[in-house]
């Protein structure tokens, strides 16, 4: 199952609106097949395994998640297990899906194939957090990424920001978009930094979709976003208060507009990340400003907060990392649980839990 679970991993950032699952076949002590499912989130994993394996009667089928039980564009992996003839199947999940929700495993049981669940659940829940929290809440999972200064700075009062950090922890930053469907930012670091908000330096074989909330559109579609807009999909959430003339622009660009519901003057960010759950998407890193993540922590959408620290000092005259929380007392502050630390050359790199 440890197996299978790193094999589920690979696809993070892949597979949406399907979850990453990883499948090895084990007969007689050898691995006969394995597989992870393949990117846009088909075939499956499990089908992976029993086509490498080409024969698999009498196999064990160790899989991250239960396997499907619905008729989509292939019929479902539990009957193609069952048609393989496995002997055993052991899962780490029971699929949260409607469709499945263990229907899977009561098709295996009603062939007489033996079933194990719950083999390392809580490691295969850390990696399909994205597609359990779509499922069961109707959103994506977020992190939180945040590059700053000792003194919680990501840039100096003249919004100087590059580089805070070094060329190491720029690198890890590219190997985190890659894991995630998608890399969002606000309105006004797009227009600060004109990002292009891609995978570079590590021949990655897809790249991220770019989400940029733009309540009134004011990001200029001449930008590195716009002009790369064919090339890698951007999709702007914005209100109704969009000028016309700017829809026109960016739809001419060939980005997506999806205008979403206002509150206060800006783009409300439940209902947004409501909709992005909505089209599927799993696993979002958020790489906006202050603002964009103060906003995110206040509405309880932050899952992950991604730390990356520079032994650098800009004072207080210098651009927070967070904006106001709004908080009037101490024991309102969010707590956080440190899961993951390492040093990147000068910097450092933490992964913190909401």
């Amino acid at each position: 199952m440890a197996h299978a679970l790193r094999l589920a991993a690979r696809g993070l950032g892949a597979t949406w609106p399907n979850p990453a699952v990883g499948c090895v076949l084990v007969r007689d002590g050898l691995v006969i097949g394995r597989g992870t499912t393949q990117p846009g989130g088909r075939p499956h994993a499990e089908r992976v395994a029993l086509a490498q394996a080409g024969e698999a009667n009498g196999a064990t089928a160790y899989v991250t998640l239960e396997p499907c039980a619905h008729h989509g564009k292939t019929s479902p992996c539990a009957e193609a297990l069952v048609a393989a003839g496995v002997a055993r199947v052991v899962t780490a999940l029971t699929d949260p899906d409607p469709r499945t929700a263990g229907r899977g495993h009561a098709i295996l049981r009603a062939a007489g194939i033996g079933v194990t669940e719950g083999i390392l659940a809580a490691e295969a829940r850390r990696i399909a957090a994205g597609f359990l929290k779509r499922v069961t809440r109707g959103l994506p999972q977020v992190t939180l990424k945040l590059a700053a200064t000792l003194d919680g700075r990501i840039a100096t009062a003249a919004g100087e920001s590059r580089w805070i950090t070094g060329a190491q922890a720029r690198a890890h930053v590219h190997l985190l978009r890659l894991t995630h469907d998608a890399v969002l930012v606000g309105s006004g670091t797009a227009r600060a930094d004109d990002p292009e908000l891609t995978v570079r330096g590590l021949g990655a074989p897809r790249q991220p979709l770019r989400i940029v909330i733009d309540s009134r559109l004011s990001h200029s579609p001449d930008s590195r976003l716009g002009r790369t807009a064919r090339e890698v999909p951007v999709w702007l959430l914005h209100t109704a208060e969009a000028p016309a003339a700017a829809r026109k622009a960016w739809d001419a660009a060939g980005a997506r507009l999806i205008e979403c519901p206002e509150t206060a003057g800006h783009v409300d960010l439940p209902a947004a990340f409501r909709r992005l759950g909505e089209e599927g998407l799993t696993r979002i890193l958020c790489e906006g400003g202050g603002t964009l993540a103060a906003g995110l922590v206040a509405a309880d959408l932050a899952d992950d907060l991604a730390l990356y620290s520079a032994g650098c000092l800009i004072g207080t005259d210098g651009i927070p990392a967070l904006g106001p929380l709004g908080l009037t007392a101490l024991k309102n502050a969010p707590r956080l649980t440190l899961t993951e630390t390492r040093t990147l050359g000068p910097d450092s790199f933490s992964l913190w839990r909401f």
